[in-house]
């Protein structure tokens, strides 16, 4: 028996999804609760393992046990941890390993004054940047490139390549001060959605040419690339399935 979780979370108070002895983390929270309902340990597995102070709209996982009511663990769980639906899912399906497309989004705050509602939840930038130069970034990223210039040096991955299905930046329909950058791909590296962001702010606020940036993306080494931006501005949008492409923004 297999169950498919997905999950929303406010990663602020955490020291990221995977299990750490002696951190807070999403994974220990999650396992613990449907421990509680199932009266046993409940391994799970996740389909994109977020840093420390990642968020998720929609993260997806999966346990090798019975479905669980969602207000039932919700009843056991903090309150920057919300499960949005639990149900039965086909014999031996893996969260991460069946995962064919995953979609992030960046979310930052372009203007001179701090926001109390923001904080922890964007990236204040309060320089002066153009946006014309942000959706021409973005654009140069669809498609398959060699990602090495944006992840850390120090990595598992032994393939930098992956295809970009969609990447764009666009104005919140909420706060026309908070500009979110979508990006959906076969797959992610650590760091990379942020490393891309850092080295973008880098060509609209004029600090790096246009062909720079482009040809970062042929596989150049990663002390070539801009800064790793905060943490708190990335979100894992969702995950898609059985060929499925999500939507990332």
């Amino acid at each position: 028996m297999t169950s498919r979780l997905v999950l929303e979370y406010d990663g602020s108070g955490f020291a990221g999804w995977a299990r750490q002895p002696g951190l807070r983390t999403v994974q220990e929270e999650v396992e613990r609760a449907l421990s509680v309902i199932l009266q046993t340990d409940v391994p799970v597995v996740v389909a994109g393992r977020t840093d420390a102070g990642v968020h998720a709209l929609g993260q997806v996982c999966s346990y090798s046990a019975e479905a669980v009511d969602p207000r039932a663990l919700n009843s056991l769980l903090p309150r920057d941890v919300a499960v949005l639906a639990c149900e039965p899912a086909a014999v031996g399906f893996d969260a991460r390993r069946d995962a064919t497309s995953r979609a992030y989004c960046y979310r930052l705050l372009a203007r001179r004054a701090r926001s109390a509602f923001w904080e922890g939840r964007a990236l204040h930038w309060p320089w002066a940047l153009s946006v014309e130069a942000l959706e021409e970034c973005a654009a140069a990223v669809v498609g398959v490139h060699d990602f090495t210039a944006f992840t850390p040096t120090e990595t598992e991955h032994m393939r930098f390549e992956r295809e970009v299905f969609v990447a764009g930046w666009r104005r919140s329909v909420s706060d026309d001060d908070v500009l979110g950058f979508g990006i959906a791909a076969e797959g992610f590296m650590r760091h990379r959605n942020r490393g891309l962001v850092g080295t973008m702010l880098e060509v609209a606020s004029r600090g790096r040419e246009m062909g720079s940036f482009r040809a970062l993306l042929g596989g150049r080494p990663r002390p070539e690339a801009g800064p790793t931006v905060a943490a708190c501005g990335l979100y894992l949008v969702g995950v898609g399935y059985g060929g499925e492409r999500v939507v990332a923004l």
